[in-house]
């Protein structure tokens, strides 16, 4: 008896400090159409004193114009440069040999998205921004169908085709995207006072709210039923670069930079989501620099479109800062990353792609 109460109580504490290793969450994060040029150098030299794309370029280069690349990086994402490069891994920076790829050969919103959350490109089926539900299967949705994580999944997304991405109605989860607003009889104080805001604030775009709504609802969100994967899609600088308005580009990356700086400062203030979450951030397609206007354009005939960029910090996480020796990444290594980390298995015929490396050496 006494052996097999021994026996007993090792199982049951090999399972609860197995769980405790196992117990991480996951951020996935993206950054509509953010160019790796701006990310890596900060304000582009050719576009912040010129007059077709800025309004005001005194002001701009007051704020965010200094003598060196690395200067103007932090001056435009201070959070990324001060304090995720300590902490994580920062993958991109092309003139150092880091590369990161899309595989969809569109180079454009939906197919980029489809790419990180699926794991792999559909250019057949996935060719264009309708809103079409996604044939394909998302990471949300494979945890989703996991006892473990049935009904601990959120997305939230500025652009309103998000519910689509997801493909909300199969997922079964709630996904907030564009202009919907919190639902639900437990609203918080906070979420109550979005509610009503939202609809007052207009936004200068017909399909895509602004950031600060789906960051908000989102923490809401997370504060009061702690999802432990969650999807949070930030849109503004993709359609400021579409409008040609380089100075709210560089202003809407920066107050992401600080949007991000206070999703982290609230996870490591909650007991469930501190020191036990993993942060992955990206982008959905990059954008052209030559010649100069098709910054403001990405898909298949602009050059460079196809080049994206990667954060990595948080739990399990080696800090090897910004990386500087030759690689190649590829945005669907995504999706087998977090299968792999929240110990999923995938789809059928899904995510060939391995997962990236992120073991501690």
């Amino acid at each position: 008896m006494k052996k097999l109460t021994l026996c007993i109580l090792g199982l049951l504490l090999f399972v609860k400090t197995n769980a405790q290793e196992n117990d991480t969450k996951v951020v996935l994060i993206t950054l509509d159409g953010l160019r790796w040029q701006e990310l890596f150098s900060g304000a582009d030299p050719l576009l912040v004193s010129n007059p077709t794309y800025v309004h005001d370029t005194t002001a701009l280069k007051n704020l965010f114009w200094k003598p060196s690349p690395q200067e103007r990086r932090k001056a435009l994402m201070p959070f990324v440069w001060n304090s995720i490069s300590e902490m994580g891994q920062i993958h991109g920076n092309r003139e150092l040999g880091s590369k990161v790829d899309l595989t969809n050969k569109m180079w454009f919103s939906y197919p980029g998205y489809n790419e990180i959350l699926t794991g792999k490109a559909d250019d057949s089926r996935i060719d264009s921004n309708d809103k079409i539900p996604n044939p394909n299967t998302t990471v949300l949705e494979m945890a989703n169908s996991d006892v473990r994580y049935k009904n601990k999944v959120a997305a939230f997304g500025s652009w309103d085709v998000f519910p689509f991405i997801v493909n909300e109605e199969r997922l079964g989860v709630p996904v907030n995207g564009g202009f919907e607003i919190a639902k639900g009889k437990d609203l918080s104080e906070r979420e109550r006072f979005l509610n009503e805001l939202q609809p007052r604030v207009p936004s200068p775009w017909g399909t895509v709210r602004l950031d600060a709504f789906t960051h908000h609802y989102a923490i809401e969100h997370m504060k009061k039923n702690h999802p432990e994967l969650t999807y949070i899609a930030y849109g503004e600088t993709d359609d400021f670069a579409h409008d040609g308005d380089y100075q709210a580009y560089l202003k809407s990356a920066h107050n992401t930079d600080a949007l991000l700086k206070d999703l982290y400062d609230f996870t490591q203030q909650d007991p469930f989501y501190k020191d036990q979450t993993l942060f992955i951030i990206t982008t959905d397609h990059g954008r052209g620099t030559q010649p100069l206007e098709t910054w403001k354009s990405h898909g298949e005939d602009i050059k460079g479109a196809g080049q994206v960029w990667m954060i990595l910090f948080g739990k399990g996480i080696d800090p090897q800062g910004e990386i500087s020796t030759p690689e190649q990444l590829y945005s669907n290594q995504i999706a087998p990353t977090i299968l792999k980390v929240l110990s999923l298995k995938s789809a059928p015929h899904s995510m060939p792609k391995k997962p990236l490396s992120l073991e501690k050496k």
